[in-house]
Formats: C-alpha cells, sequence, structure tokens
C-alpha cells in the first residue's frame, strides 16, 4: 500500500504541473481581435478602390467620342469627351437612366452609384446599356424606359439562343439555336436559320472548350457582313465531365464535353465560310482542324477568334492552325467561294509556339501581298514580314533582346504598325509596356510613350489617338488623349487623386530584385509589410504563388489599390511576397522555357531561392515560419511545395488545384508538359508530375479546398490528394463548396477568411477572433 501511494503521488504532481504549464500557454497565445481582422478588411479593394477619385478608364465609342465613369467622394459620374473639340459633357441623364433601370429591373438603382459597365450608341439612337446583371436598352430621349435585350447568355444548354454577334453594319446578329446557326435582324427582329445539319455535340460556331463552355457563338463576320467564318465542331467521341450539385431532392447533375490529357478522340473542328444572303454553307476543303488557338488555350481567345482574317473585299479568308502539342503552327488562306485552301507557310518550334504574348499578333495584309507574323525564333518576340504568294520570309520588322506585346493596329497604305513592347527601355522594369510605331518596313521605331511607368492603350477606330493610361505601383494613373502620329498629348483626361486613401492608412507595395535559382537571372517581385511594421520584430512570410506559365505571381505592374489580399493578409503580422519566376511571360523565350516538360516545377526553386534572399536582407523575416497559399495553377504549386519542400514550408493553403494535369482539359497541359507517353512500365511523363504522388511527404499544415461544381478545374484534382494523404495517415485540412465554380462566388469572402485565420493559427500562432464576417458594402 505505501509504495502504490508513493507511485500515485508524483504522476499526480506531474499531472498538475502539465496543467500548469497548458494553462500558462495557453494565456501566452496571442489574441487577435475583431479589430484586427476589421483593420484588415479595410485594406480589401471593396474598401480602398472607392477611395481612388478621379481614376478613369475611357472608351471609345465609334462616333469620334470618349466615354468614361469619373469617381470621387460624392459618387460616379459618367462623361463624355469630343476628341475633335476637347469639350466634356454627362454622357447621359444619370437620374433619368436610374429611374428607368430601376423599373426595368424591379430593384432601386441610385444615380450616384449607377451600375453601368458599359454603353453604346444603337442604330434607333437608344443607349445600349451593359450592367453587371445584363444589357438592356434605354431610350432617354423619350419618356426614359429601358426594355431588357434579348439573347443573354444563359445555363449552357445550346438549344437556348445564346447572345448574339452583332454584324459590322450594326444591321445583324448571328446566334446559336438548337446546335445550328441563325441570323436576327436587329431592327425588325426577322430571323433566318443558316445551317440546317447541326446535331448534338455536332453543332455550328459552338463554344465548348472543355473548361470554358457557354451558348455564345464563335465567328467571324466579313468586312461588308454578307459572310461569316465559323465552324462546325465535332464532339461526338469526345469525353465527358460530370459534377453534381447539392440541393434538397435529386441532385442536379451537370454534364458536358471535356477532353483530357492523352484522350484519342478530341474536340475537333471543320472550318466553314456561310453566305449569310443565300444560306449557303461552303465546307473549306481540309481535314477537320485542331480545336487550339496559336496563343490561349482555347480556340477562342481574347473575345473573339482572332485566328481567323478576311481579306477586305471578302473574296479570301486567312487563318492559323496549330497542331495538337502547339509546336507547329501553319498560316493558310481560303477561297471565300469554292473553299480551296492553301498552305502558305508555317513555323515549328522546339517546346512550344505562340503567336504573341498578350494578344494573337499575326495579320493578314492581302492588299500588301503580305503576312505580318510574331515569333520568338530570335530568343525573343518580334515582327516578321512575309511574301503571301511565295511563304518566304521578306524581313524582319523589329529585333533586339526584347518583346512585342501586342500589335494593336496595322495601316497597310501607311506602311505602319503600332504595338506595345516590353523590355526595350533600359534601366526600366522590363515588364512596364510602353507603346511602339515602326514602319512595316522595319524603320523609324518610335516610342510614344516615354513616360518610365505601365502603359495602357486604347486607340480610336480611326487610328488617329490613342488613350494613354500609365502608372506605377506607387503613383496611381494618369490618362492622357495623344497623337497616334508621335505621341504627343493632346489633352489630359483626368489624373488620380490618392490623398483619401493615403488618409486611410495605404501604403504602396515594395518592388525588388532578387536572382533566379541559377544565381544569375533577375527576378521581380512586389512585397507587403503591415502598416505597423516593427523592424525590430520577427515576421513569418507569406509567398502567394501562380506559377504560370501563361502568367505569373505579380499580375499588372501598374498601379493599385489592392492586390487580392496580400496588403490585409500583411496587416495581421505577416510579410507577404509575389515573385514571377523563371517560366513565365514577358522575358525572353528561355526564360519562359524553363520549365517546360517539368510542369511540377512551379517556379519553387526560384521562389524558395528568392525568399532565402529577402530573409538574407531583411533581419525582420522570419524564414523558419514560411508559409505559401495560391489558387488554381497556385494550388497545384502550394501543393507541390509542401510535399516537396517539406522543410521550408511550413503552412500551405492550395485552393481549386490542378494536381493531376491528367485530369485537366487536354490543350492547356498538352502546349505546357507535352502529348502524353506512355512507358512500358505503365507510368507515363506526366505520373513524376502529380501532387498525390508525395503527399505522404507532408510535414506541414495544408489546407486544401476546392468548389464541388467547378467546370474550369474539377473537383476530382483534389480528391486524388485527399485520397492520397488519407492513405497515407496523414492530418490535412479541407474545406468544401457544394455549390461554387472554380472562382468560389458568394463563398469567396468566407474562404478570404478562414485563409486568413489558418495562417494566423498555424502560422503566427495566435488566435484569430471567431467566425469574423467578411462583408462586401451594400451597392
Amino acid at each position: 500500500m505505501v509504495s502504490t501511494t508513493v507511485g500515485i503521488r508524483p504522476r499526480l504532481l506531474g499531472a498538475l504541473a502539465l496543467a500548469l504549464f497548458a494553462t500558462v500557454a495557453v494565456a501566452q497565445t496571442k489574441a487577435l481581435t475583431k479589430d484586427d481582422y476589421a483593420r484588415a478588411e479595410r485594406k480589401l479593394a471593396y474598401n480602398t478602390a472607392p477611395l481612388v477619385d478621379h481614376a478613369v478608364d475611357p472608351n471609345w465609342l465609334d462616333n469620334g467620342k470618349l466615354w468614361y465613369r469619373d469617381h470621387d467622394a460624392k459618387g460616379d459620374r459618367f462623361l463624355q469627351m469630343d476628341v475633335a473639340t476637347g469639350n466634356i459633357a454627362p454622357a447621359f441623364d444619370q437620374a433619368k437612366l436610374a429611374k428607368a433601370l430601376g423599373k426595368a429591373t424591379g430593384k432601386p438603382v441610385k444615380a450616384e452609384k449607377l451600375p453601368v459597365t458599359g454603353y453604346e450608341i444603337a442604330a434607333d439612337g437608344r443607349y445600349d446599356i451593359s450592367l453587371r446583371s445584363g444589357s438592356y436598352l434605354c431610350d432617354l430621349k423619350g419618356r426614359g424606359t429601358c426594355v431588357a435585350k434579348d439573347g443573354k447568355e444563359k445555363s449552357g444548354d445550346a438549344k437556348n439562343d445564346g447572345p448574339g454577334v452583332r454584324s459590322p453594319d450594326k444591321k445583324r446578329e448571328a446566334f446559336i439555336r438548337d446546335w445550328n446557326l441563325w441570323v436576327r435582324d436587329v431592327a425588325g427582329g426577322k430571323e433566318t436559320q443558316l445551317t440546317r445539319d447541326g446535331v448534338k455535340d455536332y453543332g455550328y460556331a459552338t463554344d465548348n472548350a472543355g473548361w470554358t463552355h457557354s451558348d455564345r457563338a464563335i465567328l467571324v463576320w466579313s468586312p461588308d457582313s454578307k459572310q461569316i467564318a465559323t465552324f462546325q465542331q465535332d464532339q461526338r467521341k469526345t469525353g465527358e465531365m460530370t459534377l453534381v450539385g447539392t440541393n434538397l431532392g435529386h441532385p442536379k447533375v451537370e454534364t458536358w464535353k471535356y477532353p483530357l490529357v492523352g484522350d484519342k478522340d478530341i474536340t475537333m473542328i471543320e472550318r466553314v465560310i456561310i453566305d449569310v444572303d443565300a444560306a449557303k454553307v461552303v465546307r473549306l476543303k481540309m481535314p477537320p482542324d485542331q480545336h487550339r488557338s496559336t496563343q490561349c488555350d482555347d480556340v477562342s481567345c481574347f473575345g473573339g477568334w482572332e485566328d481567323v482574317q478576311w481579306a477586305p473585299d471578302g473574296k479570301t479568308l486567312a487563318f492559323a492552325s496549330s497542331s495538337r502539342d502547339h509546336k507547329q503552327a501553319w498560316l493558310r488562306v481560303a477561297d471565300a467561294a469554292t473553299g480551296a485552301v492553301r498552305d502558305v507557310f508555317n513555323e515549328k518550334a522546339k517546346t512550344w509556339f505562340e503567336s504573341g504574348i498578350d494578344a494573337i499578333n499575326w495579320r493578314y495584309l492581302p492588299e500588301s501581298n503580305a503576312v505580318l507574323w510574331w515569333s520568338q525564333r530570335s530568343n525573343w518576340g518580334h515582327l516578321y514580314l512575309y511574301d503571301l504568294s511565295t511563304g518566304k520570309l521578306k524581313h524582319a520588322i523589329t529585333q533586339g533582346d526584347w518583346n512585342v506585346a501586342e500589335v494593336m493596329r496595322v495601316d497597310e497604305k501607311a506602311g505602319a504598325i503600332w504595338f506595345t513592347g516590353t523590355g526595350r527601355e533600359a534601366g526600366r522594369d522590363p515588364y512596364f509596356k510602353h507603346f511602339y510605331k515602326v514602319g512595316i518596313d522595319g524603320k523609324d521605331l518610335t516610342l510614344l510613350t516615354p513616360e518610365n511607368a505601365e502603359h495602357r492603350i486604347k486607340m480610336s477606330e480611326d487610328g488617329r489617338y490613342f488613350v494613354d493610361t500609365y502608372s506605377t505601383t506607387a503613383a496611381p494613373p494618369a490618362s492622357v488623349l495623344r497623337d497616334s502620329a508621335d505621341g504627343k498629348v493632346v489633352k489630359e483626361i483626368a489624373r488620380a487623386d490618392i490623398a483619401r486613401l493615403k488618409a486611410a492608412g495605404w501604403a504602396p507595395p515594395e518592388d525588388f530584385t532578387v536572382k533566379a535559382r541559377d544565381g544569375k537571372t533577375d527576378l521581380y517581385g512586389l512585397m507587403f509589410k503591415p502598416s505597423d511594421f516593427d523592424p525590430s520584430k520577427k515576421y513569418p512570410i507569406i509567398n502567394y504563388v501562380y506559377p504560370g506559365p501563361q502568367v505569373g505571381s505579380v499580375g499588372r505592374r501598374g498601379f493599385s489599390p489592392a492586390r487580392g489580399d496580400h496588403q490585409a493578409l500583411a496587416e495581421l503580422g505577416f510579410i507577404v511576397v509575389a515573385i514571377d519566376g523563371m517560366g513565365t511571360p514577358y522575358r525572353s523565350k528561355a526564360f519562359h522555357d524553363a520549365y517546360f516538360a517539368n510542369i511540377i516545377d512551379n517556379t519553387l526553386p526560384d521562389q524558395v531561392a528568392g525568399m532565402k534572399q529577402l530573409a538574407q536582407r531583411h533581419p525582420w523575416i522570419d524564414l523558419s515560419r514560411a508559409g505559401i497559399w495560391g489558387h488554381s495553377g497556385g494550388g497545384n504549386a502550394t501543393a507541390t511545395a509542401m510535399f516537396k519542400y517539406p522543410d521550408f514550408f511550413k503552412v500551405g493553403i492550395a485552393e481549386s488545384g490542378n494536381h493531376d494535369n491528367r485530369m485537366y482539359e487536354d490543350d492547356w497541359a498538352e502546349k505546357w508538359q507535352g502529348l502524353l507517353v506512355k512507358n512500358k512500365d505503365g507510368t507515363d511523363n506526366y505520373d513524376a508530375h502529380a501532387n498525390q504522388k508525395y503527399a505522404k511527404d507532408l510535414k506541414g499544415k495544408l489546407l486544401l479546398a476546392h468548389g464541388n461544381m467547378d467546370d474550369n478545374v474539377p473537383p476530382y484534382n483534389t480528391w486524388l490528394v485527399v485520397d492520397a494523404l488519407v492513405k497515407a495517415n496523414k492530418d490535412f485540412d479541407l474545406i468544401l463548396f457544394p455549390n461554387a465554380r472554380h472562382g468560389y462566388g458568394e463563398d469567396s469572402l468566407y474562404m478570404t477568411r478562414r485563409r486568413w485565420d489558418y495562417f494566423v493559427r498555424n502560422l503566427l500562432g495566435a488566435e484569430p477572433p471567431k467566425e469574423y464576417a467578411l462583408k462586401m458594402p451594400a451597392p
């Protein structure tokens, strides 16, 4: 009995000591308050953007006028500027429009906060008003009435009429009905069926790249509005994707065509030209073509179908075809009357071929018997002129260690080209876009935007003027009207005022440069610090990552009152960084090729190298507490970071990641990783790039999130990782959004708060306020 009593007492004392230690530890754990989260929330865009005054985004009307929304503390004013006179006046009667829209929508609309995103003047003089929720035709000269426009995009059912594509003369619009193409007279509403053999999964002009799908029509009108170039899209053998919604009763099931990497049968297009008046279809005399673009991962990108271009007289049609793996592109010309097709020339690339960075940059110039072509054959993106008859190269138009980013106008008669470019001006951020003019003969290259800043350009329809809105990460935007001949400023339109934003505690992020994994190449990034930053403290560091290859982590280099929630997250006690690693665009071709066919690289060697250099420079960065997060491709990269760099990254949040690209749409992955190649042992060239293979190596805290109705990156990508983590007996966290798409929609603010909570608990070692609610202000 004695021995038993003596044995119990030390155990009781030990238990009491442990309990006391635990109590003290809890007492010492820092707790963030609702005020801390409110301070962070004030850095989100819905709170910061309204504090920027007179930051305008002018848009051209086709009558030589500009319109823009001018915002200040009193609200919004919609203004219109006559370019010829420089006079500025109200664009319309805002009170009258607000009343009319309120009646049409059944919801109150404030005149000083009109939800107008754009407008045009219709042929009958009415205002064609675009809202976030739809489009309306408004009579503001008479009684002040608005009626909803027909043809709004619907739920993906091709039996519904899709939105119309207006002809150049604005008299007709083409649309899809029951898998066939129709046209409608805008004035009278008369409808004419143009094709009759379209059937399910073999329809005309249908929009479906798998990851994106809608009822809109993909087509190009001829300049005289008499012909349409489009295709009959064959998806009859294409595999399907299925998602199951969450609701009471029988679940709603969505199924659509979604080709995957390595599929034998993928979507193909059969090119056609349609004589609209005769309703005659001319099928081009060529085999079915790949559903591919020469720039992006959809046959249609940038809002149109830029790989198809008509001759001014409508007699011929030029188009570019791409191989399935994007390594070869052909420039072809078709006879509109007969459908005969001839190859003009083609270009091959070792990795992948693109026809531009910001846009498809080739141009059909039949009046000059030439083709303007963009290529990275010199390791940089430049313009070349080809003979249209022979297919032979005539000469290079631009050259040097810099890039042509976007061709914005070609004037054959004047022999001039206008384009944006990056990296040409020495001593400047190589990502800054400037505007240039050059002769088609390659002479007289002229910089039209001299300011050391990021420039956004919008040219007038006649090419005489352009709007230049320029800014930096620290300097707010200024918008000016310039002469396209020499860049001379004709009139300053507006200059943003950020006094109210600064008064609210805003400060710009810090630009920095580090070396890449090779120790030689410069990488550029942004750093966000708490507004109450104290250099005597130690701060955890969070890396926001988007690996590309089509874009990078930083995004636009110009001014922004908020970049996602980077500054908001920093306010909670973190250093937040974004670094554009090797493998992202706007630099050399070699830079962009850095991890071709090695997609699991995800720029992570550069992210780690950059973060280590920053920690060496700044003693207030605590590299032992490194976190990482990203969405989509960034979600993929985050999981890779947590599995392959488990001793470096301690906390990660992977949102909607394409964790195994064999479960993603064929076009994107086959371009950057290559076609699927099966090995004798049953593996393939994608196997080593699937995140679930490395899930067993997780050491830190990982939060996975996905929308269950994600029709871009199907949620099964995340389920593969979940399954591997479970089988490896690993602890992890998971958030599911039952009916959310890729961006989470109405659930996005909840995800933002949960992101903050996760980093606060697991990286900062603090306790967040319980269930803080982020709320966007009422409109």
